[in-house]
């Protein structure tokens, strides 16, 4: 009996060590001496704007950043610039960077989403595998700033 009484005393131990576990507790994550991602913190929301021009009967010109989409990890806002009635550059000017992990999921994910932006010319965009909330979020400021376009 005495026995059993240890093996399950044991056994509860075990069982919240591992329930109490953290898998990061960096909350500035660093690669080779620098610290990654943006320096501004991802809670800070630039203002959406607008710069450039319509032209009549064609998609204006210019620089636009989309509203700001939240999503379960933080904030996600891209800015375009069009030219010539094509997006020449995209780039997520904010995203969820608080924990290692965000830093490490969106340090792949943002470029291939910036990526499959251009290529595409619309916000119909692939999901990244493993950043379906950052890919959800991109999609939706990146319409945004295609809708203030008038694209």
């Amino acid at each position: 009996m005495r026995r059993i009484a240890i093996a399950f005393a044991a056994t509860v131990s075990v069982v919240v060590l591992l329930f109490s576990y953290r898998t990061s507790t960096d909350a500035n994550p660093v690669a080779a001496g620098r610290p990654l991602g943006r320096t501004q913190p991802s809670h800070t929301a630039a203002p959406p704007t607008a710069s450039g021009t319509a032209g009549a009967g064609t998609a204006g010109a210019g620089t636009f950043t989309g509203d700001a989409a939240d999503t379960r990890y933080g904030p996600v806002q891209v800015q375009i610039t069009v030219s010539g009635g094509k997006i020449t550059d995209a780039q997520a000017v904010q995203y969820p960077q608080e924990s290692g992990r965000d830093v490490r999921i969106n340090s792949s994910a943002v470029p291939e989403l910036n990526q499959e932006a251009l290529q595409a010319q619309s916000a119909q965009i692939d999901t990244v595998s493993g950043a379906t909330y950052t890919s959800e979020g991109y999609q939706q400021s990146l319409q945004s700033a295609l809708d203030q376009a008038g694209r």
